[in-house]
């Protein structure tokens, strides 16, 4: 399919013009000669002088299509490349699952000819991730899909590399949709051919606004509860138009991520926007899925009383098991003094719920979105929103209370903090990878729908560092180990038809347990 034109200009070009090296493997050494850093690119060369007549044209555009001006990148300020660098290097540390990927498959390039989009928070974790796909071959570009969460230091740095990012903190909203359009078509003219998503965002633009290009595309891979929601109501009025590996689900993603990174990632962005002491609040969680999990789990370890709503009935009985009260919203809003909403849900925190809360709640949400919290009537009905720092408000009621509004009611952790760790990240960003590989190297063996990542077709490495007082060990599951693994492990569920029969085979009618164990 031939698209037309008025310029086009390929990023190589550009930075064979403007002297960038390409990315190589470097070694830092401190003053006794130990090896302080040994990251990929954890370095890079410029020729400043060069660089700074490209970032000073950085607003003209240099190719226009299919009713896009496009602009080579598009970040708050590329003089925080030095330091986005070194951030970067810091995740690289802590990231082993995608560092050994990484390795594994750069000398196989197995994304040669893939032109990805991608529309997820630019973190120092998503720029490992970033750089990782653009060594296994593929063309990149990124924007972000929360208007708060970007890292501009670590835009910077990517951009400096000729990663074509168009994201900053603070976006509106309609920025952000440009900066979406942005990444539809890469400098040569040719449209994107994967999609790389979180919370369906670029996904839905391209189902919406470019649906002649989803022919062109071979698959999308989806990073979110709220995304799959959205992608399976499209599957299901016969709407989706491209096959999606659902990342999402996969065990090492949802048991790791949301539970294990939410909890961790919500404090410190609790803490940093309002510095309130969690120990002793009463703390109301809505949504006790693996999110709801993770932060329940933490915010009781600080000392809170954490009390949980939940409409699925096995969820709430868990919450229970585990030990926490188990209410509905309307009672809870009476009494909590800090809301935490995981759910990815609309409509959880309502005007009726804010109307009965005590003065200075604080309103978090850490689902996808911005859609838990009715924060379109909390503005409505506020006789006096007052601004205390960037991303928090107090929004005054007509009853004479207030409540602490922090991120303007989007995910807290990543709006007001830096996301979930970056080793957990290491894990759901291994599972991107491998999905991005899938996808491409099985083009068309995918039919539309969601799917998930195969578990014996592909080879799935997972690397736990281990210290020990000489050096970092690696435990490596290869296939031939989770097989070797799966099939020692089988064991058949035993009814009572079972037992009957074996009963009979034995010529018993009872069998004594004892309580010594045998070889499997």
């Amino acid at each position: 399919m031939a698209f037309k034109r008025k310029f086009s200009l390929n990023i190589e070009h550009i930075q064979q013009e403007e002297g960038l090296e390409n990315s190589r493997t470097s070694s830092i050494l401190s003053p006794n000669g130990a090896k302080h850093f040994r990251r990929q690119l954890s370095e890079q060369n410029f020729d400043e002088s060069q660089l700074m007549n490209r970032f000073d044209d950085e607003q003209k555009p240099f190719l226009s299509i299919d009713g896009i001006e496009k602009l080579p990148y598009k970040i708050a300020n590329i003089n925080l490349a030095e330091l986005g660098r070194k951030t970067l290097s810091m995740a690289e540390a802590e990231m082993p699952g995608v560092m050994l990927l990484r390795k594994i498959y750069t000398p196989k390039q197995p994304l040669k000819g893939v032109r990805l989009a991608g529309c997820l928070h630019l973190t120092a974790q998503t720029g490992v991730m970033i750089e990782t796909f653009c060594q296994l071959g593929a063309q990149v570009q990124w924007s972000s899909c929360n208007p708060l969460s970007t890292q501009d230091h670590v835009a910077a740095a990517l951009v400096k590399t000729g990663i074509p990012i168009y994201a900053w903190k603070g976006e509106t909203e309609e920025e952000k949709l440009w900066c979406i359009d942005q990444t539809i078509y890469f400098a040569d003219g040719q449209p994107l051919n994967a999609i790389l998503d979180d919370g369906c965002n670029l996904a839905r633009i391209i189902h919406e606004k470019y649906p002649h290009l989803t022919s062109l595309i071979h698959g999308s891979s989806e990073e979110t509860t709220a995304g799959i929601t959205k992608l399976r109501k499209l599957f299901k009025h016969k709407k989706l138009k491209v096959p999606v590996i659902n990342v999402n689900d996969s065990v090492t993603k949802s048991k790791f991520d949301n539970n294990y990174g939410c909890g961790e990632s919500l404090i410190d962005g609790i803490k940093r926007a309002t510095d309130v002491m969690i120990g002793g609040k009463i703390v109301v969680v809505i949504g006790y899925g693996n999110v709801g999990k993770g932060c329940a789990k933490v915010l009781s370890g600080y000392g809170a009383r954490v009390i949980v709503t939940e409409i699925d009935p096995i969820c709430a009985l868990q919450a229970v098991m585990d030990g926490y009260q188990v209410t509905t919203m309307a009672e809870a809003c009476k009494i909590g003094q800090i809301f935490v909403s995981a759910t990815g849900s609309t409509g959880l925190i309502r005007g009726e719920h804010m109307m009965e809360m005590r003065d200075m709640a604080i309103l978090c949400n850490i689902g996808s979105g911005q859609t838990e919290i009715d924060v379109v009537w909390l503005k409505a009905n506020a006789v006096k929103i007052e601004h205390i720092k960037p991303q928090v408000d107090i929004y005054h009621l007509p009853s004479g209370r207030a409540i602490i509004l922090p991120a303007d009611g989007r995910v807290v952790n990543l709006s007001c903090a830096h996301g979930n760790p970056s080793f957990v990240m290491s894990n759901s960003f291994s599972n991107q990878i491998l999905a991005q590989i899938q996808l491409f190297t099985n083009k068309g063996q995918y039919p539309i729908g969601i799917h998930t990542l195969p578990k014996t077709n592909i080879q799935f490495t997972t690397s736990i560092p281990l210290e020990n007082t000489h050096n970092d060990q690696f435990i490596t599951f290869t296939p031939i180990a989770v097989n070797q693994y799966r099939k020692n492990s089988v064991h058949t569920i035993i009814t009572d038809d079972h037992i009957s029969k074996i009963l009979e085979k034995l010529g018993l009618s009872t069998i004594t347990f004892t309580t010594k164990s045998s070889p499997i």
